[in-house]
């Protein structure tokens, strides 16, 4: 790779760049990605690399193995920062920090509908609504759901479980919820809730008690004293809150980072307050790729991380970090506000920032000793199987079903840090005998690796399969009709005596037996990848079942096309509010008739048709 550096000449690329933003890339000799970065003035940025002053030996190494750059001209410092962002997703490379994140930031949502649900979401934002956030975690979000439903009693169950209740459910009971689906609320006290909500969240607390203030008077007037006392005590606990959480007694909107390194592991802990409410605490644990300064690991989080979030109006470092006067310029671009970047704080902010420095060396810590753990049982797990070195990525298939009903199979993936979520995959079964479970593992394991020789995709070094000396023959066949058995250690787990957990026997390649009782760390890792593996293929089993037993009835029936099953279920809230009607309340649907409505009815209840029909005539005439 060294070799490769003279045919680059830096000093003579720099001479050619604009002095306009924009982000730079760095490719080695095999046209590999070493390094995206951006740039406020990118002549300067990349001719720093290339000048005489000291560099970081990571940073010499990679110098070492450029072969060629390439440049990419934006209009503004904002647009460079999240085209940095989307190159460092989709291209990985391997000399940037990168945001190690799989899960979705969760959200405080309100929907936008004749009765307003209240309650937390993850993933994309497609129900339309208000969303509130992001939070820090989700332990936090249900803190402040749980005040919010007590407080003002909106409502959170789905809507299919609204429009079919008959009764207040137990959330009336325990007064969180004011049962709207009953109609033992108007939709003028139920707006005016919502409306209390969306202050209480946008921080505009003086705006809703004094609002609060004016009913609480309007009620002591007409002689209700009985909902003045109710809002007499509403004020008092949104005011004991407010004391308890706001920042300097006023409203912020703040972010406190802090980061804490041991080599080349590092942890980023995110304090969050949104309109002087605290959001609770979050811990990152960064890829590092080599980084060993605190500085360059916390300038790339501010980028990545507020690229796929907003930003707030102060973001509180515990150190100064790379260019943080371009990230404080293009996150304000960015924001539509500005966005301040401090390092140098003092009062309740350097506490703040004391206990997330605290927290974050502690998180750190629990990380880095969960990590040897890891290694103790992939090391336990080598030495069981007798591999040359440890394994660096484990594969584990099971098979769900009910009675042949719905068969899924899934495969997890873990590596040296544990589970890889991002690659799990499930596999719909089908023209098999229903409960062959054989078969159902020969078709997942042939789909899964077909593919990948066709296309030299990935292999795992271990394969566990969830069953005995049978599924393992199976996994064996497959392996050996894709010439890929010599490359690939393939191990059985079947359960122990009673199923106890602990002394499962692993079914080894060379045909023999062991039981490594429960204090083995190897066979601990076994366990943690098989339990989930399973936990997997039951939940996608589950989710199958329930579609099929929500549509197929409806796609059997003549004349039930996507449309009519489509508006059918959601005018119906699903297909038991379905069940429950009656075939005139059924014609009442868009695009539904009266024969076809009866056709439903007796498809449902499993009559035939004429049946259905007489049946129909008699409630009438009845």
């Amino acid at each position: 790779m060294a070799e490769q550096a003279p045919q680059f000449d830096g000093k003579a690329f720099v001479k050619g760049l604009s002095t306009a933003p924009g982000v730079y890339r760095m490719y080695a000799a095999d046209d590999s990605v070493l390094y995206v970065g951006k740039a406020g003035a990118l002549k300067k940025r990349v001719a720093s690399y290339f000048s005489g002053a000291p560099k970081t030996a990571r940073t010499m190494a990679m110098l070492a193995q450029v072969a060629r750059m390439e440049v990419t001209v934006t209009r503004t410092e904002t647009e460079a920062l999240l085209l940095e962002n989307q190159l460092i997703k989709s291209l990985k490379p391997r000399y940037n920090v990168m945001l190690r994140d799989d899960k979705s930031y969760p959200y405080v949502l309100l929907t936008q509908e004749e009765w307003p649900r209240l309650a937390l979401h993850r993933g994309a934002r497609a129900i339309p609504g208000r969303y509130f956030g992001p939070y820090a975690s989700v332990g936090a979000v249900r803190e402040t759901l749980n005040l919010l439903h007590k407080l003002f009693r909106l409502r959170s169950c789905e809507d299919s479980v609204f429009r079919n209740r008959s009764r207040p459910c137990l959330q009336y009971q325990i007064g969180r919820c004011s049962a709207p689906c009953v109609g033992l609320v108007s939709a003028e006290d139920y707006a005016k809730a919502v409306r209390r909500v969306e202050l209480f969240l946008e921080g505009r607390s003086g705006e809703l008690g004094a609002e609060l203030e004016r009913n609480m008077a309007e009620a002591s007037d007409r002689l209700d004293f009985e909902e003045a006392a109710r809002v007499r005590d509403l004020i008092q606990m949104i005011r004991k809150l407010q004391a308890r959480q706001y920042v300097d007694g006023r409203v912020a909107d703040l972010d406190v980072l802090a980061c804490a390194m041991e080599g080349t592991h590092a942890c980023v802990m995110l304090l969050a307050f949104r309109d002087g409410r605290n959001l609770g605490t979050r811990a990152f644990f960064p890829r590092t790729n080599g980084a060993e300064r605190c500085e360059e690991v916390l300038s790339a989080f501010v980028s990545q991380y507020y690229g796929e979030q907003p930003a707030p109006a102060e973001i509180v470092l515990d150190r100064d970090i790379d260019d943080r006067e371009l990230l404080q310029q293009a996150l304000s671009e960015a924001a539509g506000h500005k966005v301040r970047l401090k390092c140098n704080v003092r009062g309740d902010r350097a506490g703040y920032l004391d206990l997330a420095k605290r927290n974050a060396e502690l998180a750190l810590a629990t990380e880095l000793g969960s990590q040897a753990t890891q290694r103790a049982r992939l090391e336990s797990l080598q030495e069981l199987l007798g591999l040359a070195e440890p394994p660096q990525r484990i594969e584990c298939f099971d098979i769900s079903h009910t009675m042949g009903e719905a068969t899924v199979a899934s495969q997890v993936v873990f590596n040296q840090d544990g589970p890889v979520r991002s690659q799990y995959r499930r596999y719909n079964i089908a023209g098999i005998e229903p409960g062959d479970d054989y078969a159902a593992m020969h078709q997942a394991l042939e789909r899964r690796f077909r593919r990948a020789v066709d296309e030299g995709g990935v292999l795992p070094d271990v394969l566990l399969i969830d069953g005995g000396a049978g599924q393992v023959a199976q996994a064996r066949g497959v392996l050996a009709e894709l010439g890929i058995a010599e490359r690939i250690v393939l191990v059985g787990v079947a359960k122990g005596p009673e199923r106890r957990a602990g002394h499962e026997a692993l079914l080894l390649p060379d045909g023999r037996e062991i039981r490594p009782g429960p204090e083995s760390p190897g066979l601990q890792l076994v366990q943690q990848v098989r339990d989930e593996s399973h936990r997997f293929a039951i939940t996608g089993h589950r989710g199958r079942r329930a579609k099929a037993r929500n549509t197929s009835r409806l796609e059997d029936i003549p004349g039930i096309g996507p449309r009519r099953r489509a508006n059918l279920l959601r005018h119906f809230g699903g297909l038991g509010g379905l069940k429950a009607a009656g075939a005139e309340e059924i014609a009442r649907v868009e695009g539904i008739n009266a024969a076809l409505a009866e056709r439903i009815w007796a498809s449902l209840h499993g009559l035939p048709e004429a049946g259905a029909s007489e049946d129909a005539m008699e409630r009438r005439q009845g």
